[in-house]
């Protein structure tokens, strides 16, 4: 934290000369950062949470000591900690207003009772220790002032190998703890200021490469030399290192003049300046200012130098007539009037045109070579440098298509529970939570010639005939559209604009020319934006209509680019395009029978996979995909699955698998047998195919039926086999979660156990990535149910793998790795190693997670390590604070947590000492509360969870007192027979106290237990008939005592 806190963290000194820290977005992002690593410290790190600090973090607190609860010692206006160090001192000791916390044990709880102050109370911890490291572990481990990583971590292992001190191990685990949390704070930091400063990096950039070109020995030339001290750039155009960047410099020179000795010179966004200089001995820079801040170098070193002052001036005096005769190069400014014979209107209100000139003006500003070098380099030269430039620098310009299938993104999101996109007609789709625009770095000043000349293109599609904007486009298509400086350059002279009223016109070649156009610059997430303001996409779904085959498909690609975020979705659908779209799936519509020739003929089909293409993109949202499905895509969908395309199978099969997501989508696709195709193309050589066709199996595996329609139609050999390529990690995923969703049905998971698809799985394990892990182990967690499986799983080593999985923080992962190592613990053999890799204690700290799902899977994964444990009870009091970690778990208020407690108590208080300590701890009255509910799984859990808790001292007139027993009989009219035989138990046990017995016999007990008294459970029998006799024997002393 030492680095960070002094060179990212933005301090101001307030009165005193105190430090605080500033009030600005940055210092709120690292405090969140500190925070989260705080909280989670305590269960990431169970043992270094506990390490005693070698001085307490002190400072002003504005916390109530009646926020403490359990584990504190409160009296008035102090609170104590229960937990002591060796010396008998408390770890957290609070005399209001004054706190002092002695471990990140300490810390990760005072955060958690902070609740919606914790941000403040950090920020107050930072503000009046600024040196934290130092207290935390000692002045010899202070790491403020490392600056290389690798001699951090050498230095530390020196001081460990010399130190004597008995805790240098959790000292050294602790120190590179905290160097970790240093570096990512530091990145975290540059992200977040990358995303607020706009380095002009390019302009300084292009002045030093223009200075290059007049140096040297020469007496004409400006300079004797300039370069940079370092020869790294950052991805941002940068040289400076982070810390630097953070502070707005942009990078360092070494210019030597022809008159001066050499200057070392900073660039940074607010102007240039002289440094320190380098120093003699290490050859550092001392980045200090010495000197005014200039404009730009060209001032700086006009000021600096006589003779590169007056170079300078002989050279703007030759270039400045040349100069002027350059004017076709500059880019225009001006909006030419759209005049064709074909009358093209525009759509568009005065006051939006204004608005997107303004806007288009400001970015043609922003990309015009830099102004001071238009007096001083010919047109020749400067055309010759921009070559020069190009060559050099033209790969940084081209901008990958993003390769990620639209399917894709779904499987990287998937977590326990199904996580849907609804949007109907009526809910906020009109708020701009689209994709964000793309933050791209200052152009060059000196920017490609085809910059210029598309734009000269341009304007010839604004003022030119018919055939002159053929000719237009066409050249205009000659260019690589792909690079993000052609696409910007027809956005910027207002290209887009005539490309768009170009849809309008009569001429089918015009349009085609016009969207071939669109449909490749359609591919920058701006020029979609773009494109959608501009009001294009209702007229491409016009032209959906058009008699005209190549105008149908281009219109069709292009509207699948452009829908990728959901305002432009939801301009499609509300125009109509979903049920034009659809229509171009029927491909073999214009004949009585479907026959092969017509079915298949080519542009046909290109107008259906193009027509696919458009709906797998609209079909992210919900309200799309019911728009899908009413105008009757679901059956075209499977009639095209049965085509031996490929390039029509994957946008068709992406539609289905992002379809699926909703159950009648899974109904539908059942019913028209689309599982079959799905399981045939499993075996296609396309890699992305099998990617598409597992995701929609994943998908459809929900139901049982598809499950076993799956298996019928031999789908679950290909999935097995396809475990063995690990290469494409996309595939990978979508295979595993397909695997995972069949195994859920019992006869699927013989098979996989045949195709030896568990060792396969096992060896996953390890290498691979979290959505990979997640599945691997959900499947292996239903493999598990089964003994043959468990033994299995235990032979290929796969319990180490899955325990130590318990360390991680995915959510999904952990619920899944919980029930699988909860499923390995029912074997005794596996017991005996989770228990040997402490996989138990994994588990108990898991209770303390904020998610409860995986407090509720951690909960039900302990029942069986507990049951099977060799000595539980002592096991369990061996954590320390476990049992009441447990209780206080009974406050909870989801069902699913309560439920899986409620167990665990069950297995802990089969230990009369431990049934003991949680009784001391309150679990009667928590357990009390809980009575009144209508979840049966929760009414079973507690029934035997009060039932064993009546077996200890007067626990059972306790329940009484509580008004736990009324609430109970009730239980026994529920439909569940494990109710039943719970319910009946838990009467039993509190039949032996005369005040339930008449509470039960109140409430109608006596009936409903004499109806299952013949049932053939024999455990509910026993139960029943031992209250029933309890009860009567109240009655007879009774009776018996009213006559004597």
């Amino acid at each position: 934290m030492g680095v960070a806190l002094t060179r990212s963290a933005q301090w101001t000194a307030a009165g005193h000369g105190a430090k605080t820290l500033e009030v600005t977005p940055l210092n709120e992002a690292i405090v969140k950062e500190i925070v989260m690593f705080v909280e989670s410290f305590i269960y990431k790190y169970p043992q270094e949470a506990n390490y005693v600090f070698v001085e307490p973090l002190e400072w002003k607190t504005n916390l109530d000591p009646s926020a403490f609860g359990s584990g504190y010692a409160v009296s008035g206006t102090t609170v104590k900690s229960e937990e002591v160090d060796k010396n008998g001192e408390p770890l957290l000791y609070l005399s209001v207003p004054q706190i002092k916390i002695r471990s990140f044990g300490q810390l990760s709880r005072m955060l958690y009772i902070a609740k919606s102050m914790k941000l403040k109370e950090a920020q107050a911890c930072i503000e009046a220790n600024t040196n934290p490291v130092a207290k935390v572990l000692g002045l010899d481990y202070n790491i403020i002032n490392e600056k290389n990583g690798n001699s951090f971590v050498s230095s530390v292992l020196d001081k460990m190998n010399k130190d004597d001190d008995p805790e240098r191990e959790i000292k050294m685990k602790i120190a590179l703890q905290l160097k970790q949390l240093d570096l990512h704070l530091l990145n975290h930091s540059l992200k977040h200021i990358s995303l607020e400063i706009r380095l002009n990096s390019g302009t300084v950039k292009n002045d030093i490469e223009l200075l290059k070109q007049f140096s040297g020995k020469g007496e004409q030339t400006v300079l004797e030399s300039i370069e940079y001290t370092s020869d790294y750039e950052f991805s941002n155009g940068c040289r400076a290192p982070p810390w630097r960047q953070i502070q707005g410099e942009i990078c360092y020179v070494l210019v030597k003049p022809h008159d001066a000795e050499i200057l070392c010179i900073t660039c940074s966004k607010e102007g240039v300046f002289l440094n320190g200089g380098k120093t003699d001995d290490e050859g550092q820079i001392n980045y200090e200012r010495k000197g005014e801040i200039y404009k730009d170098l060209v001032t700086l070193l006009k000021e600096k130098s006589a003779i590169f002052s007056e170079n300078m001036s002989k050279q703007e005096v030759k270039f400045s007539e040349q100069l002027q005769k350059d004017q076709p190069n500059k880019a225009p400014n001006e909006e030419v009037a759209v005049t064709h014979k074909t009358s093209i209107t525009s759509r568009r209100s005065a006051q939006e045109k204004n608005r997107i000139n303004l806007g288009r003006s400001q970015l043609t500003k922003r990309l015009e070579p830099s102004l001071n070098w238009r007096t001083s380099v010919s047109s020749k030269d400067r055309n010759t440098l921009r070559d020069t430039q190009v060559e050099k620098h033209g790969g940084k310009l081209e901008k990958s298509r993003s390769s990620l299938s639209p399917g894709r993104a779904q499987l990287m999101r998937k977590s326990v529970e199904k996580i849907e996109e609804i949007i109907s007609d009526s809910s906020s789709e009109s708020e701009e939570d689209e994709e964000q625009p793309d933050h791209r770095q200052e152009a060059n000043a000196d920017l490609p010639s085809e910059y210029w000349q598309i734009q000269k293109l341009v304007k010839y599609l604004k003022g030119g005939n018919q055939t002159a904007t053929v000719i237009a486009l066409c050249s205009m298509k000659d260019f690589n559209l792909a690079q993000e400086t052609c696409q910007l350059a027809i956005r910027d002279v207002g290209g887009l604009e005539v490309l768009i009223n170009l849809l309008e016109t009569d001429e089918v070649k015009c349009k085609i020319g016009s969207l071939k156009i669109l449909k490749e610059i359609s591919h920058n997430p701006q020029i979609r934006r773009n494109i959608v303001d501009l009001g294009g996409l209702p007229v491409m779904v016009n032209i959906l209509d058009s008699p005209h085959k190549s105008l149908k498909c281009l219109a069709a690609e292009t509207i699948a680019n452009v829908a990728k975020f959901k305002r432009a979705r939801r301009v499609v659908r509300r125009h109509g395009g979903i049920t034009k779209l659809v229509a171009l799936l029927d491909c073999g519509k214009h004949s009585a029978e479907p026959a092969q020739s017509s079915l298949y003929e080519t542009r046909d089909v290109e107008v259906a996979r193009c027509g696919a293409l458009a709906l797998w993109s609209c079909s992210k949202s919900y309200a799309n995909k019911e728009a899908i499905r009413k105008a009757g895509g679901i059956p075209l969908l499977a009639r095209l699955l049965k085509t031996s395309h490929e390039d029509m199978l994957i946008p068709v099969v992406g539609t289905l698998q992002e379809c699926a997501s909703e159950e009648n989508y899974r109904a539908a696709i059942k019913a028209e047998r689309i599982i079959e195709n799905l399981v045939k193309n499993l075996n296609s050589e396309n890699e992305q195919l099998q990617e598409h066709c597992a995701m929609a199996i994943y998908q459809c595996a929900e139901d049982e039926d598809t499950r076993d329609l799956v298996r019928l139609h031999g789908g679950l050999k290909p999935l097995a086999s396809l475990l063995n390529n690990t290469d494409n990690k996309e595939r990978l995923a979508a295979v595993t979660g397909a695997i995972w969703k069949c195994s859920i049905s019992k006869e699927n998971v013989t098979k996989f156990r045949e195709y030896k698809a568990i060792e396969t799985l096992v060896g996953l394990l390890t290498d691979q990535p979290e959505e990979v892990l997640v599945n691997v182990v959900g499947a292996l967690g239903e493999c598990c149910q089964e003994h043959e499986n468990r033994i299995i799983i235990r032979k290929c080593g796969g319990i180490q793998p899955l325990v130590n999985l318990l360390v991680g923080i995915n959510q999904a992962l952990l619920v899944n790795v919980t029930k699988a190592v909860g499923a390995c613990a029912v074997e005794p053999e596996s017991m005996m190693i989770i228990d040997r890799l402490d996989g138990v204690r994994l588990l108990w700290s898991l209770l303390k997670n904020p998610h409860p799902d995986v407090k509720a899977s951690a909960a039900w994964a302990l029942c069986p390590c507990i049951q099977n444990a060799k000595d539980a009870g002592e096991m369990v009091r061996s954590f320390v604070g476990g049992l009441e970690l447990v209780v206080n778990l009974l406050k909870s208020e989801n069902k699913e947590v309560l439920a899986s407690v409620c167990a665990v108590i069950t297995n802990i208080a089969k230990d009369q000492e431990n049934l003991a300590v949680i009784t001391d701890h309150g679990v009667v009255p928590l357990l009390s509360k809980l009575a009144n509910t209508n979840n049966d799984k929760l009414r079973r859990h507690l029934a035997e969870t009060i039932s064993r808790c009546c077996m200890w001292g007067r626990n059972r007139v306790a329940f009484g007192e509580h008004k736990a027993v009324a609430p109970l009989v009730r239980y026994l009219k529920s439909n569940d027979t494990n109710v039943h035989r719970a319910t009946a138990q838990a009467l039993y046990q509190l039949s032996e106290d005369a005040d339930n017995c008449v509470t039960m016999h109140e409430n109608g007990a006596v009936k409903l237990l004499l109806d299952m008294v013949g049932s053939p459970d024999e455990e509910l029998q026993e139960a029943a008939a031992g209250c029933i006799s309890n009860i009567r024997r109240l009655a007879l002393a009774i009776e018996k005592a009213r006559y004597s």
